[in-house]
């Protein structure tokens, strides 16, 4: 893990309340890290309702396996989390850890394994000593507090430079509500359904399928639309817990997605994955700039998302953004070579609102000293004119600094 707290980093850090029905604790059970916290537990109350979304990666690791099962119960009462190891491509193996570390933690919060969540992130390839929760997980479970947001949102990282956690109130009927989440990821960060891990919990009484159509929904435009290093991977997982403890407070269950009521806590639930997206984007490894890929006129929403992406994952823009050039002609392969719809010569080109580039050619009023002046701000806004259509799009993504290839370069060992 980095020493070093990235430069983008949020500047505030919200007070994280406490959410009926759910507490935390954290351990050092000595994973990999030496020295640190390694281990959480979320112990939650009974009717606890779950949701997920996992990697689409097609080697994915035996905790997304596990939580897949898992959420077909509907229901949840406990979630451990490990950093250090990502308990990925371990075989049999990591089956049997998955299973040994749920049974431990059922007998520590007194629930069925059915019940237990698990999540893992770190080196893929290196079996999970499971054996190392015994004991510390009904620790945990005793110790466990309604308090402990920012802990647990440190105990997940791996090459993360800080933790980071969201949290929004908001009305649900006539009774307040809270939303909290945190997430890790910093590398190995191009969701396909979900970020590397990221965790949200509510006091509202919402179904599992309520849940689970607002994390559908809400992924696409915020930790599907983030992108480090356009790698994806193994153990992607975002889960939503409803302890539904506000009901007692006169919030009504929420069934069906389309109930009205449901509109601005959707809105409040959006905000708080945009904010994880956001906190990841600016926590890549190495990074020193904060890039939005913004693409207008494109023939759909979908094409203008590839294409943004394209930018956004180009290697040579990256680099460019590092040494805070505005190289636009790396910005039109990365847009040819998208295999979307672009005509060369309607295509425009602005960085942080200057526009560098008009129809295909430089722009005439161009001047070199005034560009290279803003592309000195730590946060950089490439936006791509194509002028075909109404589509748009936009996506987050970081520099490409030579830092990034040393933290990569020595990660396991």
């Amino acid at each position: 893990m980095s020493t070093a707290v990235s430069p983008l980093a949020p500047t505030d850090v919200p007070e994280m309340p406490a959410i009926a029905g759910v507490k935390l604790a954290t351990a050092a059970a000595g994973i990999r890290y030496k020295n640190r916290t390694d281990v959480l537990l979320a112990v939650m109350d009974k009717g606890t309702t779950a949701a997920g979304v996992f990697t689409k990666s097609k080697c994915p690791s035996a905790p997304v396996e596990w939580c897949r099962a898992r959420l077909k119960g509907r229901k949840a009462r406990a979630l451990v989390v490990n950093s250090g190891n990502a308990n990925a491509f371990t075989g049999k193996t990591g089956k049997q850890s998955t299973a040994l570390t749920a049974q431990i933690a059922s007998k520590a919060v007194g629930c069925a394994t059915s019940d237990v969540f698990l999540a893992s992130t770190g080196v893929i390839g290196e079996p999970l000593d499971a054996t190392k929760f015994d004991g510390v997980l009904a620790t945990l479970a005793n110790a466990a507090t309604s308090d402990r947001w920012m802990d647990a949102a440190r105990a997940i990282m791996t090459t993360d430079t800080f933790p980071k956690v969201a949290t929004a109130t908001v009305k649900l009927g006539k009774a307040k509500v809270t939303i909290n989440g945190m997430a890790k990821g910093a590398g190995m960060i191009a969701p396909d359904m979900a970020t590397m891990l990221s965790f949200v919990f509510t006091d509202a009484p919402l179904s599992s399928a309520v849940l689970q159509s607002l994390l559908k929904s809400g992924v696409e435009d915020t930790f599907n639309a983030i992108t480090i290093d356009s790698d994806t991977s193994t153990s992607d997982t975002l889960l939503a817990f409803a302890t539904g403890a506000a009901g007692a407070n006169g919030a009504p269950k929420i069934s069906r997605a389309s109930d009205p009521r449901l509109k601005a806590f959707a809105k409040a639930f959006h905000a708080v994955l945009a904010d994880l997206a956001e906190q990841v984007a600016r926590d890549g490894e190495g990074a020193r700039k904060l890039v939005e890929v913004v693409v207008e006129g494109a023939t759909t929403k979908n094409s203008a998302r590839k294409i943004a992406m394209s930018i956004a994952n180009s290697p040579l823009v990256k680099t460019a953004i590092a040494g805070e050039d505005a190289n636009w002609g790396r910005v039109v392969m990365a847009v040819g070579k998208a295999g979307e719809p672009a005509n060369r010569d309607k295509l425009s080109i602005s960085f942080n609102g200057i526009r560098v580039a008009k129809s295909g050619a430089r722009d005439p009023s161009y001047n070199e000293a005034e560009v290279s002046e803003v592309m000195k701000n730590p946060k950089i806004q490439i936006k791509v004119t194509l002028g075909l259509g109404k589509g748009r799009d936009r996506v987050l993504t970081c520099d490409l600094t030579k830092e990034y290839v040393a933290i990569n370069g020595d990660y396991r060992s």
